[in-house]
């Protein structure tokens, strides 16, 4: 599914820059489409609670998905940004144990969720208008709502029975870095790399019996893209 998102966005963004319909002057306005990869450099503490051993960890696997920004031209120099992704199916893979019980965990996916994460960023656009290649620089804010939540059968077997997932909402700041290639007034490509904090608290809720881990996502995104002026 992850590979039609990907090749969808991908086709969809090199439509949008070799179509021939294009207006005489740009506007302020600019909509973007293309991919997020996105690599998790997580870190999580050791999942803590009753009957847990020691050393049990999760690792929280990377996705590609479907991007588009709507971005707001302030000045020949700052631009704002408000930036999406479709929601990907996130999988986290236990670390630690090779078994729990008699239960195998080492490597097996034990969660899943989806996330809804909007970011705002205010831009600074270097070079003059008239150039075609123009490198930018941007920080801003990052909400992440985790949704769709879910622990797998594997997870569940791990934990000793049926597990619901909890995962409050983030807040943290954004930045990014990248390049747009002006191909006509109207139409551009771009590259950038972005890094959020996104910080959560794992809670697994079995029969009561409830164990914790304090996760800290930072995701590092690539998003290439192509965009429309009006």
């Amino acid at each position: 599914m992850q590979k039609k998102i990907v090749t969808l966005a991908v086709g969809a963004a090199l439509a949008l820059a070799a179509t021939g319909a294009f207006a005489d002057q740009a506007g302020p306005n600019d909509v973007r489409l293309g991919v997020y990869l996105v690599h998790y450099d997580a870190k999580a503490d050791d999942i803590s609670g009753p009957y847990v051993p020691p050393g049990l960890n999760a690792h929280v696997n990377d996705v590609q998905t479907l991007y588009i920004a709507y971005v707001r031209s302030l000045s020949p120099h700052f631009d704002v940004e408000v930036a999406f992704g479709y929601p990907p199916l996130t999988k986290s893979e236990g670390r630690g144990p090779a078994t729990v019980g008699s239960v195998p965990y080492n490597g097996q996916v034990i969660s899943t969720v989806r996330w809804v994460a909007p970011t705002l960023l205010l831009e600074y656009v270097f070079g003059a208008p008239s150039s075609r290649l123009r490198p930018y620089v941007g920080v801003g804010v990052n909400y992440t709502k985790f949704v769709n939540r879910r622990s797998t059968p594997a997870g569940n077997a791990a934990s000793g029975g049926p597990t619901s997932i909890s995962l409050p909402a983030s807040v943290g700041p954004a930045a990014t870095a990248g390049l747009s290639y002006e191909i006509t007034d109207r139409w551009h490509v771009y590259a950038s790399y972005s890094v959020a904090q996104v910080n959560s608290k794992l809670e697994a809720n079995t029969a009561g019996i409830i164990r914790t881990s304090e996760i800290h996502f930072w995701p590092n995104t690539l998003v290439i893209s192509a965009g429309y002026s009006f």
